[in-house]
């Protein structure tokens, strides 16, 4: 297989999604194991390390859930042929999903991998898992989550290496200009110079959901809460009002940079039309 087509099966990675919003199961279970690779631990993973350390990455950089199912991306990766899973003996599957159990996993031991294809391609080119790694994050997640998920996984992408963007390169100007260069939040607009410095253009909805490049589907935020939006630390209801997630908690930055905005509307841009829509 050449590296072309190895790349394209890593880009067509069957994501469920539903309404817009996209898990990030399966991404981020073959981010993990670029980074474990890439640290020379190339043997097959036991489920029980998926299962200690997947859980935290999706309750970090995936949508908050009463529950987190490891066990789903681990199982059902195989069906994109870049992982086996490996079981000696014959394992007890849901009749809806098709998917063990997770105490099943566990109690029998179960490991799995990258194919013999992706191993065997790993290993004669290296760089291969920096490209996987880029593209996965530019297809999955915002660009203000990129070095928080390499390092929760252990990866450094070489900082040469090209990543396909989709933004429209206009999309940041016309955003900030709308807001008139300060955060839609708390109103952050300091400059240096005649510089505009740690604000940025967030989408709403994220490009890798298909949101389009247009201003009613962008905010102009400071860096902080860029973040906290991109991690759903808050959200915004139809109307434009400012709702902090059940899941957040904290104290003195808790409550200066997310409670005392709580209920309020967030600055409108400057023509009605920009207003951001759900």
């Amino acid at each position: 297989m050449s590296h072309e087509s190895l790349l394209h099966q890593f880009d067509q990675l069957n994501i469920w999604s539903r309404r817009g919003e996209r898990a990030p199961h399966k991404p981020l279970l073959v981010l993990y194991a670029l980074g474990r690779w890439s640290r020379g631990e190339t043997a097959d993973i036991a489920f029980a390390d998926v299962d200690r350390d997947l859980t935290p990455l999706l309750k970090e950089f995936g949508p908050s859930r009463r529950s987190y199912h490891p066990e789903f991306p681990f199982w059902h990766l195989k069906n994109d042929g870049v992982w086996e899973v490996r079981s000696t003996s014959p394992l007890k599957t849901r009749k809806v999903s098709n998917s063990p159990l997770k105490s099943e996993l566990l109690a029998k031991n179960v490991h799995a991998g990258f194919s013999d294809e992706v191993q065997k391609a790993l290993r004669a080119d290296p760089s291969l898992v920096g490209k996987i790694a880029g593209r996965l994050l530019d297809q999955h997640f915002p660009d203000s989550l990129h070095p928080d998920i390499l390092a929760a996984v252990g990866l450094t992408l070489d900082a040469d290496l090209p990543i396909r963007r989709k933004r429209d390169p206009q999309f940041r100007q016309r955003v900030l200009t709308a807001y008139v260069y300060r955060c839609a939040v708390c109103g952050f607009d300091v400059r240096l110079g005649g510089a505009t410095i740690a604000l940025d253009a967030a989408h709403i909805r994220w490009v890798q959901a298909a949101g389009p490049d247009e201003e009613r589907n962008g905010l102009a935020l400071c860096v902080l809460h860029h973040k906290l939006f991109d991690l759903g630390a808050f959200t915004l209801e139809p109307g434009g009002c400012f709702l902090v997630s059940e899941q957040a908690h904290g104290s003195a930055g808790f409550e200066d940079s997310l409670m005392r905005y709580h209920g309020s509307p967030v600055r409108r841009p400057q023509r009605p039309e920009w207003h951001p829509t759900s």
